[in-house]
């Protein structure tokens, strides 16, 4: 196989999956945007997690909330608990890595926030004790997740919500990801807004 040809095969299969997702999970990022405008109208946050290219994801969002997407307006609250590397070292630690998001879920969530848990396999152990202290915060969880959705897609509860991209690879399912997050900080941002 050339080099080329290769390339393009990353490309064609991005695509696939992109319109895949378009179809399968459109209407639960409008779902999700209610859920994240109705927390944001309560004066409640928005927290995000998740480990690696997932932090990443976590982190773009906060950025998108707080900073703005694509339109101007107020700053938006969402908290991404992957960036203090004080607080998440010292969880690690002192007590055990897979602790770093629950025990600040624990400390900064309030019933009516939302946790956007990110976990490209749906069974990150952090990401897992996460969800779980934001049920007993009595958050909403929307979780980004793939393939079959793994340990997370048996913890959701409720109302919560379960974006699962259908693909195996890892960087399919973040290139979705990323994708799911822009989608729902437009629709956000058009609630509140309205059009331009």
């Amino acid at each position: 196989m050339d080099l080329l040809q290769r390339v393009r095969e990353h490309f064609e299969e991005c695509v696939t999956t992109q319109q895949m997702v378009m179809e399968i999970l459109g209407p639960s990022v409008g779902l999700a945007a209610e859920k994240v405008v109705q927390a944001l109208i309560s004066d409640g946050k928005v927290l995000a997690c998740g480990n690696g290219g997932s932090a990443a994801v976590a982190q773009h969002f906060a950025a998108a909330m707080v900073g703005r997407f694509e339109r101007e307006r107020p700053g938006l609250s969402a908290v991404a608990l992957t960036t203090d590397s004080s607080v998440l070292s010292a969880i690690a630690n002192d007590y055990d890595y897979d602790l770093v998001f629950s025990k600040q879920v624990h400390a900064v969530g309030r019933a009516g926030d939302v946790l956007l848990a990110i976990s490209a396999s749906g069974n990150s152990a952090n990401v897992v004790a996460a969800i779980n202290a934001a049920h007993e915060r009595q958050m909403s969880v929307i979780a980004l997740t793939g393939n079959d959705g793994g340990q997370i897609g048996d913890l959701l509860v409720g109302d919560d919500l379960h974006l699962c991209v259908p693909a195996e690879r890892t960087a399919r399912i973040l290139e979705a990801h990323i994708t799911l997050v822009h989608a729902l900080c437009d629709t956000i941002d058009y609630m509140l807004l309205g059009g331009e």
